[in-house]
């Protein structure tokens, strides 16, 4: 069992920056790739951001590329999302997820899941 526990969220202003984390314990944090989901009020959770296990490869969705950066640490067991240049559509629960590899963001592959953080961006 992977336990995965995001935090970092809250309010900020657009244009600002925030970092959101995953706290992962149990199984070994490296043989998973990590997966950052969200779900804004009234639509379908959708992924984001995707690292490899070792941290090699990344990949964004272009709603996020060039503003958001994944990255993780796996002697510390953490995973983060640095989120830059924020817009009030980026409000949303923001979920990391692990999965075996970074394929694509079908959710049924990634069979870990924290419980969210809410990200709120308004002025």
């Amino acid at each position: 069992q992977l336990e995965l526990v995001e935090s970092g969220g809250g309010l900020v202003q657009p244009g600002g920056s925030l970092r959101v984390s995953c706290a992962a314990s149990g199984l070994p944090l490296d043989w998973y790739a990590i997966g950052w989901f969200r779900q804004a009020p009234g639509k379908e959770r959708e992924g984001i951001s995707c690292i490899s296990d070792s941290g090699e490869t990344t990949h964004y969705v272009d709603s996020v590329k060039g503003r958001f950066t994944i990255s993780r640490d796996n002697a510390k067991k953490m995973i983060y999302l640095q989120m830059n240049s924020l817009k009030p559509e980026d409000t949303a629960t923001y979920y990391c997820a692990a999965a075996h590899t970074c394929r694509d963001y079908d959710e049924d592959l990634f069979r870990y899941w924290g419980q969210g953080t809410r990200v709120t961006v308004s002025s």
